[in-house]
């Protein structure tokens, strides 16, 4: 587009097409695109007369040098883009080709051992073992046994522990000290969480993780040495001692506390040795392991409630990577004393899958985490910074597991029970503990509390995928919740008027769900939960009208072995600042089997499955038992409410009970979820009831006696057939009661899956929930029609599901179902041809 200029003042047209412009044009342009990138006709015909040096431009020709201005500027972001994922392909292709040579070095030492052994069981008798020639996969295989000679606690001896722990790290890293395998459920290869594997036949568990990050070295290890601020089972952290080393590393004593999981159990501790050194090629290496009394180094003594676990050498590997980021390798090995801990608990602690989502993989997500953060803008949904979302949601979870692990250093004191020891309760009277939820009230009203009651238990779940019965509890909290303690439990905190924007996820039974923020691979979701209408009374100023929940979920991906689930909450005050006072409850479910295959990724939330009738229903139970087998998890709840000390007898009782009901309410939902109900459990389902069987027959007989035609298409004349077919009907065909405010009472495959819910969530929903303005009007005017005549039909429309998503259906047929005696039993809504919009 080159022209020539006259005397470089004023630009050069040639038949309107082409100009080149002076370097003060192209200056002012460029400021202007600075603040408007795209302006509109009248803007630029503005910009011609507030800027003299443009003014025998046409307003044309501006806009052509916008249009190529975005234009280069869309390249330029290209090839920006391009680049750095030219750069990670290539640092990701030297990761996998190490990874590579390191499995073949792994496999012909496998060979080697092979052969020898082969040779040496026909050449030596049985009874005796040659350790001789025993290889480094299998040396790694057994107990650290120290090779030099005893070391104490001085410089020089603690220098001799960090540099074999240093030795034995980068063989498990880089080398074949262990046997890695692939992590189950993950996809081989580079995938987005990067290459993960896991120890097999090693003595404890063991999790190995690499993976590029967009993170300096140094910032990496800064994240991962701290280790409280992203690992949530670590309580605390304390450095007793740090000493330099001549070649510029560090070597630190660490004592380390990790949370228990579940009230079934004690927490864990660590006696550590941490070295940090930077090696010749310049890559920097963090790695650790515990110091015992066989090494002579200084010790620790046993503390109460915990018990010692032992950290064999793991670490991190950080290597510099070219174009900025780092490549890390992340290894941890632990023995976790399984012995300590019932025996239906001993999978949770022996197996490397759960190590690996629990620590490593968490790692390695909280850098990609971190560097997505420095990339982007430093603001996020609501005006959040993401370090601030990110230390609420750590809030959570630590309130969560100081509440259901009850130290007493913490100001917890247990009081007794009522005869049953099913449910424990708990007293914190300590001031720390107060100052979160005693706040003074800004419309005039005292405190409500002087202390926190913790009511918490642990119960056992057969043949329900823990992501399942997670993602029930979320979105059906009416399910299992009681509005009264939700009132009360807010009034501690006194949520006042609270107005927040962003856009809604979804509505379930009177809650609405409010998306806050979410991790970078969405196994994490922080989220604002309104309650609305709950427990509110005119008389009661305090009681809020809607209340409002900060809520942490994790967990729900169905297809991630040994995964833990969590449902987390917390009312929070109409302030909702950054540091606003938290009490999570909620609840904790924790794979036992995480070693056997995961559920199949097309199970939802429909109960199709479970309540399938006849043989095709017991096949379709049998070929999900062969996938998945008998799984079992351990759900943990704990709930924490402020009160005044003179009502601490009334609110433990209330609690106590208020526990006993939810755990009914959750063994409940278990049972209907679970894909083994009909064969496991001896129960029969719903649709197999003959009220069910009855109730279809009732709303085909009627449908027949008002419009002239059969419903259903059918050879069969059971009633358990008519039900199948009924269930199996293309068309949405859904019951409501016939009350003031009616309610949904039956609903077939097709109509759970219009109304995205369950059978067991189906009377949640109201009539009036799922149509518009338009469709109530309609249905009010058109109901008088369907009591006196017997049915309506009507035209086609939009309704809601329950999660808030429309559905248009092209035209909707509503009947009086009459019982046995011709009495008005309910009515009965078919929606035709229905689709999600």
């Amino acid at each position: 587009m080159a022209m020539s200029c006259k005397d470089g003042k004023q630009p050069i047209m040639d038949n309107g097409k082409y100009v080149r412009y002076t370097p003060e044009q192209v200056e002012a342009l460029e400021r202007l695109y600075h603040d408007c990138p795209k302006p509109s006709s009248i803007r630029r015909q503005q910009l011609i007369r507030e800027c003299p040096i443009l003014s025998n431009i046409e307003p044309k020709q501006i806009k052509v040098w916008f249009q190529n201005r975005r234009c280069r500027e869309k390249q330029r972001k290209e090839a920006s883009r391009l680049q750095a994922v030219n750069r990670k392909l290539s640092a990701m292709n030297k990761l996998l080709m190490e990874e590579n040579d390191r499995l073949q070095k792994q496999v012909s030492q496998l060979v080697y051992e092979n052969g020898y052994f082969r040779q040496h069981t026909h050449n030596t008798p049985l009874a005796t073992k040659d350790t001789s020639c025993e290889s480094v996969v299998t040396s790694g295989q057994h107990h650290l046994t120290p090779q030099h000679p005893p070391r104490d606690a001085s410089p020089a001896g603690l220098l001799s522990i960090a540099e074999e722990t240093l030795t034995e790290f980068l063989s498990k890293a880089t080398g074949t000290a262990v046997e890695w395998v692939q992590m189950p459920g993950m996809k081989p290869g580079p995938d987005s969480s990067g290459i993960i594997a896991i120890s097999h036949g090693c003595t404890g568990v063991g999790a190995r993780a690499c993976g590029l990050v967009g993170l300096e070295p140094t910032r990496v290890a800064e994240i991962l040495k701290d280790r409280p601020s992203w690992f949530r089972d670590c309580r605390a952290v304390d450095v007793l001692n740090v000493l330099p080393t001549a070649n510029g590393g560090t070597i630190e004593l660490l004592y380390m506390q990790l949370y228990a999981p579940t009230t079934l159990a004690p927490g864990r501790d660590f006696w550590l040795l941490r070295y940090t050194s930077l090696l010749e090629d310049g890559s920097l290496v963090v790695c650790e392991r515990s110091l015992k009394n066989t090494q002579n180094g200084p010790s620790m003594p046993p503390v109460q409630h915990f018990v010692r676990a032992e950290m064999l050498p793991s670490g991190c590997l950080i290597r510099p990577c070219e174009g900025g980021g780092s490549i890390i390798h992340i290894v941890d090995h632990m023995d976790l004393e399984p012995w300590s801990v019932p025996e239906v608990l001993r999978p949770l602690y022996e197996s490397s899958t759960v190590l690996a989502q629990k620590t490593t993989m968490v790692a390695l997500r909280q850098l990609r985490q971190i560097a997505q953060e420095a990339s982007q803008s430093n603001v996020t949904n609501w005006g959040r910074r993401p370090a601030a979302l990110r230390a609420l949601s750590q809030r959570l979870s630590r309130g969560f597991n100081e509440a259901l692990n009850g130290f007493s250093d913490e100001g917890w004191s247990m009081i007794g029970n009522d005869g049953m020891d099913d449910v424990t309760i708990l007293v914190n009277s300590s001031p720390d503990k107060l100052m979160g939820s005693n706040l003074s009230f800004t419309n005039g009203f005292p405190a409500v509390s002087s202390a926190v009651l913790c009511a918490k238990a642990s119960m056992l779940l057969q043949n329900v995928p823990p992501a399942i019965l997670l993602r029930f509890l979320r979105e059906h909290r009416s399910e299992w919740a009681d509005n009264n303690i939700d009132a009360y439990a807010a009034a501690a905190v006194k949520v006042g008027p609270f107005s927040l924007q962003g856009s809604r996820v979804g509505s379930f039974g009177g809650q609405v769900i409010l998306p806050l923020a979410h991790t970078i691979e969405h196994e994490e979701f922080l989220e604002v939960i309104k309650l609305e209408g709950v427990g509110h009374s005119p008389e009661d100023p305090i009681m809020p009208r809607d209340v409002f929940l900060l809520q942490l979920c994790c967990g729900m991906d169905e297809n991630a072995v040994g995964t833990c689930a969590e449902l987390i909450f917390a009312p929070i005050d109409a302030t909702f600042a950054d540091d606003a006072p938290l009490l999570p409850s909620g609840f904790r479910i924790i794979p036992l089997d995480s070693g056997k295959e995961a559920s199949s990724p097309n199970r939802t939330l429909d109960l199709a499955a479970a309540l399938e009738v006849g043989p095709a229903g017991n096949r379709a139970s049998s070929d999900h038992s062969a996938n998945s087998g008998c799984t079992r998890s351990v759900m943990t709840i704990a709930f924490q409410f402020a009160f005044e000390s003179h009502m601490q007898e009334h609110v433990a009782s209330m609690t106590r009970q208020y526990i006993r009901s939810i755990i009914s309410s959750v063994q409940r939902v278990a049972l209907a979820l679970s894909p083994h109900l009909g064969s496991q459990a001896g129960l029969r389902s719903p649709l197999g009831t003959p009220e069910a069987q009855t109730l279809a027959r009732w709303i085909c007989q009627s449908y027949r006696s008002y419009l002239g035609v059969e419903l259903l298409k059918s050879n069969g004349e059971g009633s358990e057939s008519i039900l199948k077919t009924l269930w199996h009907h293309s068309d949405a065909i859904m019951c409501c009661s016939l009350k003031a405010l009616p309610i949904f009472t039956f609903a077939n495959q097709a109509g759970l899956d219009m109304l995205e819910t369950t059978l067991v969530a189906l009377q949640d929903i109201t009539l009036e929930k799922i149509f518009d303005d338009h469709g109530r009007k309609t249905l009010c005017s058109e109901f008088p029609q369907i009591m006196q005549q017997g049915f309506t039909c009507l035209q086609g429309g939009i309704c809601l599901s329950s999660m808030g998503r429309p559905v248009s259906y092209e035209r909707a047929v509503a009947w009086k179902v009459l019982n046995e005696e011709e009495n008005a039993h309910c009515i009965c809504f078919m929606f035709i041809n229905w689709s999600f919009v």
